[in-house]
């Protein structure tokens, strides 16, 4: 018999891009039709990968938006993120990929260009920082910030081509 193994997974994204739906359909085997906003609701289902078993749980969160916080059950005991969006809307969320602990250079085992290319694959922003240096502990919540205003500053306006 094999060993199983618990996986805590969290879904995160805006609100109405059918977090609940895929969590639902993976787990029930069936599609929500009604939409009733989540407040948070978890699953839980046995997968079975090759030879392994895994007990997955699954934390389906709330829309993420400007006024929701993230509960501890959202961080702690967390093995991994699953992030939504919908296709039917440019709304996004804004990311930054914080590389910390930077000051520990010999101990490095992730480049900055690594992080980089990987923030750059999620459209996201990137910065390495050092909180026991206070090395761009400011930066990243001011960019956070103006990832923020810039997202919703372009929400909604029409877009169209301009030659030049």
């Amino acid at each position: 018999m094999p060993l199983v193994r618990y996986r805590k997974v969290v879904i995160l994204g805006y609100r109405s891009v059918g977090k609940t739906s895929l969590a639902h359909q993976f787990v029930e085997g069936e599609f929500l039709e009604g939409y009733d906003p989540t407040v948070e609701n978890t699953y839980s289902k046995i997968v079975t990968l090759g030879k392994d078993e895994f007990h997955l749980h699954l934390v389906d969160t709330a829309g993420q938006d400007e006024y929701s916080i993230l509960p501890y059950s959202f961080i702690i005991g967390v093995h991994g993120y699953v992030l939504v969006y919908s296709v039917t809307s440019m709304h996004r969320l804004p990311v930054v990929l914080v590389g910390n602990k930077a000051d520990l250079s010999p101990d490095r085992e992730v480049q900055a260009v690594e992080g980089k290319k990987l923030a750059e694959s999620w459209g996201a922003t990137f910065m390495e920082s050092s909180a026991r240096d206070k090395q761009l502990t400011q930066g990243i919540f001011t960019k956070v910030i103006q990832e923020i205003a810039r997202v919703e500053n372009s929400y909604g306006q029409e877009r169209r081509c301009h030659l030049m």
